[in-house]
């Protein structure tokens, strides 16, 4: 029988898991102690959080939400959640490993809006940029198309104000 320190990690991490359905695994060995609060602290800032545990906890408690990520378990793991903003919080994760030499925290894989993701699509996620920043180039390019718009719809009215003349 598991030590009852373990179970209530196992615990801790399914409730937490619960309802999430977007996370990354990563490896964070080697992240100083300065470098893991500035990670974490940055991932806050942003609706995220990162939880380490054994692989044997993940493990367990990914199967018990019918989530299998055992190819990818190996050497010392850390989940990321990433609710609100799963670009920025890859973002965040990209930059902080281009930010030491050792390219930590490096993904292992991840799982986005109920499906299984690898490594590449985490990349091409932390280059899309966050939600707001997305939002923000969508009003803007709407902008400019209802600008046309109604400039045509102008040119229309003045068109037909002629022929009626």
């Amino acid at each position: 029988m598991a030590n009852q320190r373990n179970q209530n990690n196992l615990a801790a991490l399914q409730e937490s898991l619960s309802g999430v359905d977007s996370f990354y695994v990563v490896n964070y060995q080697g992240l100083t102690a300065g470098q893991l609060s500035r990670l974490r602290k940055d991932l806050v800032a942003k609706g995220g959080r990162m939880i380490v545990a054994k692989n044997t906890l993940i493990n367990l408690a990914l199967q018990g939400q019918e989530r299998d990520f055992s190819d990818i378990l190996s050497g010392p793991s850390a989940i990321v959640i990433a609710q609100d903003d799963p670009a920025g919080v890859a973002k965040i994760l990209s930059d902080a490993s281009r930010g030491n030499d050792k390219g930590i925290p490096a993904s292992k894989g991840g799982y986005l809006e109920g499906r299984k993701i690898d490594v590449a699509v985490i990349t091409r996620l932390a280059n899309l940029g966050s939600k707001d920043q997305l939002y923000a180039e969508l009003v803007g390019v709407l902008g400019a198309h209802l600008s046309n718009f109604v400039g045509l719809l102008e040119a229309l009215q003045e068109q037909k104000s002629g022929e009626a003349a």
